[in-house]
């Protein structure tokens, strides 16, 4: 078993993976540009939220198993887990995967083993390869080579909330430039995952990641598609859902205010930018997905009209619920748009965080406790299904305008208005 382990990328899933593997018994060696970051992992705390990993991280970084520093080091298996977003036109940007890249070319020696985790577009592994092996001619991808080094592509594919679990239990897909970097690659993860490690190439394996987020992105186009059908039809959306899912063969998911996250609502446009003519459902799926906040924010702004003054909170910024992650989040989006209104006082709560992001600490909004938000306004805008917030009373509700975007209100009281 390799023993020494460098990741690049100290985020989301970066970091739960330095831990995982160091908990496995590797020597692990992350990197990161955010030096904050380093220093809080050095110590044995972390910058994200994700349930027990703090005391993970705690454990390894006290056994010495799990160190942070800005500069890669040499290593046998180097992971890249850096973010892959796209640009103002939808084209992915590579340039942290580059970056990535060539912050650890220097390092890497015969026998290494590179794995991109970071969800990327079809070809992305074979760049990296084109990378390295223009920087270091002393390298080689040839399987009769004694300089080769192995090359492949593993996309995570773990719940936020979950990610400690599942980074062990789930089954891995593993696609190598070679078959021999896959067979490397797939031993590397037999050895700490408890799932199946499934082979295959490299554009197959980013293919799979983008497919399955794609395949997700669709379902949830067509339940949010539903929820504004209904809206104009003056139906229950939640109750049609629900009655709908008594088929059988019918499992219909539940619609929300949009679609956010670094995955969903990112991953599907590399697959459009790949193929464009032929991605038309994935393209219009997007396109759904992305209108939903402004639905959102015409239904709050006819509510808010039926005030002088609208006192408005927001309940959630997280994109999905129980969790402090906020990239990408269609919430974000309509605070923002609700923000511009002059005549609106904007209250924003969310239990898993403790100040607003940079995106929105110079707006017109307040950050403030959930039992606050509500004590003070007369429109509450549900954004985030968050558990805590399923906790609420409903006679706290009384006398305000609920628009419920998630369909956690009980809707039995006439005090109490859900709009879809």
């Amino acid at each position: 078993m390799n023993k020494k382990v460098c990741i690049v990328g100290l985020g989301y899933i970066g970091l739960p993976t330095a831990a995982v593997l160091a908990d496995k018994g590797f020597l692990v060696h992350g990197v990161d540009v955010n030096e904050e970051a380093i220093n809080l992992i050095n110590n044995g705390e972390v910058h994200i939220y994700e349930p027990d990993l703090e005391k993970v991280v705690k454990k390894v970084v006290t056994a010495g198993k799990l160190s942070a520093d800005i500069d890669p080091i040499k290593a046998d298996v180097y992971i890249l887990a850096v973010p892959t977003p796209f640009k103002e036109d939808h084209k992915p940007d590579l340039a942290y995967v580059e970056s990535a890249t060539k912050s650890i070319i220097p390092y890497i020696e015969p026998g290494n083993l590179i794995i991109l985790e970071s969800t990327s577009p079809i070809g992305t592994t074979d760049k990296i390869v084109e990378l390295i092996l223009n920087e270091r001619t002393d390298l080689s991808i040839d399987e009769k080579s004694s300089s080769q080094i192995f090359v492949s592509h593993c996309p995570e594919r773990v719940l936020p909330g979950k990610i400690l679990k599942e980074l062990i239990e789930n089954d891995r897909i593993v696609g190598g430039i070679n078959k021999m970097s896959t067979q490397k690659t797939a031993e590397f993860y037999e050895s700490f995952v408890d799932g199946k490690v499934l082979q295959t190439n490299a554009k197959t394996a980013e293919l799979s990641k983008l497919t399955e987020n794609s395949y997700r992105d669709v379902n949830i186009a067509f339940a949010n598609e539903l929820s504004m059908i209904c809206d104009d039809l003056d139906i229950d959306v939640w109750e049609l859902i629900k009655l709908a899912n008594h088929h059988p063969r019918v499992n219909i998911l539940q619609p929300g205010p949009g679609v956010g996250g670094h995955c969903i609502a990112v991953d599907p446009w590399f697959i459009v930018d790949a193929a464009p003519e032929k991605s038309k459902l994935i393209h219009t799926a997007r396109n759904v997905n992305d209108s939903k906040p402004i639905f959102v924010i015409n239904k709050v702004k006819e509510a808010a009209d039926k005030f002088k003054s609208a006192t408005i909170a927001c309940l959630g910024l997280s994109f999905k619920a129980n969790i402090d992650d906020l990239r990408e989040s269609p919430a974000i989006e309509i605070v923002k748009e609700l923000s511009k209104e002059s005549n609106y006082n904007i209250l924003i709560a969310e239990p898993h965080i403790s100040e607003l992001p940079s995106s929105l600490n110079k707006l017109n909004v307040s950050l403030v406790s959930t039992e606050e938000a509500i004590k003070q306004a007369n429109l509450i805008v549900l954004l985030v299904d968050h558990d805590y917030f399923k906790l609420i009373d409903n006679l706290d509700l009384q006398d305000k305008i609920v628009v419920d975007t998630r369909g956690i209100t009980n809707n039995g009281t006439n005090k109490v208005a859900s709009l879809t």
